[in-house]
């Protein structure tokens, strides 16, 4: 599948050193361009926390599904890409806020059904900062959960985060290589 010149498709450097900047910047941009769609649609979106914590937990289910679903798509377009390292890249800013935002939407609905879930109520500020802490480990104890629920769900994401940073990068970097070894054949 290469060009006559043997560099790989869609690599229009002279030198064949990878991705030309043209290409670099359009992921870049595509890349910013996403997340900041992500957010804009957390911030902008209604969030319904009738139907109590057990509907608000359904609801995370499905987004998780949703994420699942994402990630298995992505994992294709970066297999089948002439820049699986580029699509990789764009990706990644497709899953992480995907997947910290429906924990703060959750978040979010928890502390609207009960005050008391958390140390303090949260907006969808401090929901996503909350998130954003526990998926870096960082935690620094202003926030924290205070109901046995919110407690459960914290330690999910808790859990979810480490398959999320160990099996999905595993899983990307693997569908980076195949994508590289069927430009090479």
């Amino acid at each position: 599948m290469s060009n006559s010149d043997d560099r790989p498709p869609g690599d229009d450097r002279a030198d064949g050193r990878g991705p030309s900047r043209r290409l670099l910047i359009k992921a870049n941009l595509r890349a910013i361009a996403t997340s900041s769609v992500l957010v804009a649609l957390y911030f902008l979106l209604p969030m319904d926390a009738s139907g109590g914590t057990s509907s608000t937990v359904v609801k995370l289910m499905l987004g998780l599904i949703v994420f699942i679903a994402v990630l298995g798509w992505s994992v294709r377009r970066i297999v089948d890409s002439d820049n699986p390292g580029l699509k990789a890249y764009e990706s990644l800013f497709v899953a992480i806020p995907l997947f910290l935002l429906l924990f703060s939407a959750a978040y979010v609905q928890m502390s609207q059904i009960d005050d008391a879930s958390f140390t303090e109520p949260l907006s969808r500020t401090d929901a996503l900062y909350f998130t954003i802490t526990i998926f870096s480990t960082v935690g620094f104890g202003d926030i924290s959960p205070a109901t046995g629920t919110t407690r459960l769900v914290v330690a999910a994401q808790m859990m979810l985060d480490l398959v999320v940073l160990g099996l999905g990068v595993r899983v990307i970097v693997t569908a980076v290589q195949r994508g590289r070894d069927r430009l090479t054949d």
